[in-house]
């Protein structure tokens, strides 16, 4: 019996040794294979889910940026390719912007007859000595014996233009006629300010001598973005 407990008990101590040895041997395995450690960084990183979504925006952003800077710097010919460079619409991003000291600015007559308004176009020539980038509106005021009348923008300005030295672009203004068969109201002179400028020009006014009166509801003053009468060269 006593021999029998003793056998029992050996096995028993030699088990237990047995099974801390396949533990300890699977710790070792666990720790030296880097392909574990390698593929739970990896799925800490993937599960994560925003920081591919994150770059997948940021680079969404940057598309976006650059097609906003195409737009900002585009003109009739893009700087930015072999066509702008034929085209010698210059360097787009270095290029100025025009000033009213570096334009001649001049205005006559655009009325044809059977126009159910009156017009008069307005041209911008670059007398700077060097390439400016000109895009937008004017401002326009027309002087009267009533008080000075502002102009209202009307269509989409295009995208800024490269004016060359030299070269002209030009614009319209559009003004109801009087036919009233009296007086109205009488133009003394037109104010013209150019884009992005404080500084403004004052010209004889070329169109027709007077407005009609009206309550408000006929047709307003109007002017046309840059490059609406005629395009630069």
């Amino acid at each position: 019996m006593r021999a029998h407990r003793i056998t029992f008990a050996a096995l028993v101590v030699a088990a237990g040794l047995s099974l801390t040895a396949c533990q300890n041997g699977d710790d070792g395995a666990a720790a030296s294979d880097p392909s574990s450690s390698s593929s739970a960084s990896a799925a800490s990183s993937s599960g994560g889910g925003s920081g591919s979504g994150g770059s997948d925006q940021d680079s969404g952003k940057g598309s976006a940026g650059s097609g906003s800077d195409d737009k900002g710097t585009a003109a009739p010919a893009d700087s930015g390719s072999g066509s702008g460079s034929g085209s010698g619409s210059g360097d787009n991003g270095s290029a100025p912007k025009c000033t009213t000291d570096g334009l001649k600015i001049t205005a006559q007559d655009g009325f044809i007859d059977g126009d159910p308004d009156g017009s008069v176009v307005v041209a911008l020539t670059n007398g700077s000595g060097a390439d400016c980038v000109i895009s937008g509106f004017a401002g326009v005021d027309l002087k009267t014996n009533a008080g000075d009348i502002s102009a209202t923008r009307k269509g989409e300005p295009g995208d800024p233009y490269i004016l060359k030295n030299g070269k002209e672009i030009d614009f319209y203004i559009s003004y109801p006629l009087n036919e009233t068969g009296g007086s109205g109201v009488r133009i003394t002179g037109l104010v013209v300010t150019p884009p992005n400028e404080t500084k403004s020009v004052t010209l004889d006014w070329p169109g027709q001598a007077s407005l009609p009166v009206t309550d408000g509801s006929g047709s307003p003053v109007l002017v046309g973005p840059i490059g609406s009468a005629g395009q630069g060269g």
